[in-house]
């Protein structure tokens, strides 16, 4: 398999999460976001909606969408599963998931930023505003849900999907400083998982992509 990705994306490293966690073995090809590269032809023609990441399967068919990307890895190689063993669990996990992944990213990130201030004139403090109305109150929701359904992990003592999304949501929460002081149950299960290997494997700082410094 290849991943097509860029490393501080949050849906590209839900993807990373996923496959360290079934301890798959993949080719990765950075696509710079950075550069534009997103938009080339070449990487269009993979992946028309212009956005990371895209895998490639070993058969040569080529998947879009991290969600659905996990959703096959799941289906493919179903051992050890990214999902809990009863029907509610499975739901409230993929809830979790459809929460940050609908209703916290894509408010937040950098092209939607991009336009807010060189399109829309946004300043620094509405940006701001902008980041706790809209990906900071998605995020308070799914806080919420965490309250009923979460052990050690967000679905119960399990590393799964709900993980996969919100560890990338977290990362990227820190990083433009959205208010989570609310979300106690939220950065529990972050800072357990910065422990993990499957989690550490797919940290953003260790892709060959990475930025340093």
């Amino acid at each position: 398999m290849k991943l097509y990705g860029y490393w501080r994306s949050s849906a590209t490293y839900r993807v990373r999460i996923a496959l360290a966690l079934k301890n798959l073995d993949y080719d990765y090809e950075p696509v710079n976001l950075l550069k534009g590269e997103q938009q080339s032809p070449a990487y269009l023609a993979k992946n028309p909606v212009g956005l990371v990441p895209a895998l490639e399967t070993s058969e040569g068919a080529l998947i879009i969408q991290s969600i659905a990307i996990i959703e096959y890895l799941e289906e493919t190689y179903p051992d050890p599963s990214v999902l809990p063993g009863n029907a509610i669990a499975r739901a409230n996990a993929r809830a979790i998931a459809a929460t940050i992944a609908s209703e916290a990213q894509p408010f937040g990130n950098l092209r939607i930023q991009k336009y807010l201030r060189e399109t829309a004139g946004f300043d620094d403090a509405q940006i701001k505003d902008w980041m706790n109305r809209w990906p900071g109150g998605a995020m308070a929701a799914a806080e919420e849900v965490l309250a009923r359904t979460a052990g050690d992990f967000c679905v119960g003592d399990t590393p799964g999907l709900a993980d996969c999304i919100l560890v990338p949501q977290m990362f990227a929460a820190l990083r433009f400083n959205v208010d989570v002081a609310h979300c106690s149950k939220m950065k529990e299960i972050y800072e357990r998982c910065q422990s993990h290997p499957a989690f550490i494997k797919a940290h953003p700082d260790n892709q060959p992509d990475a930025v340093k410094g």
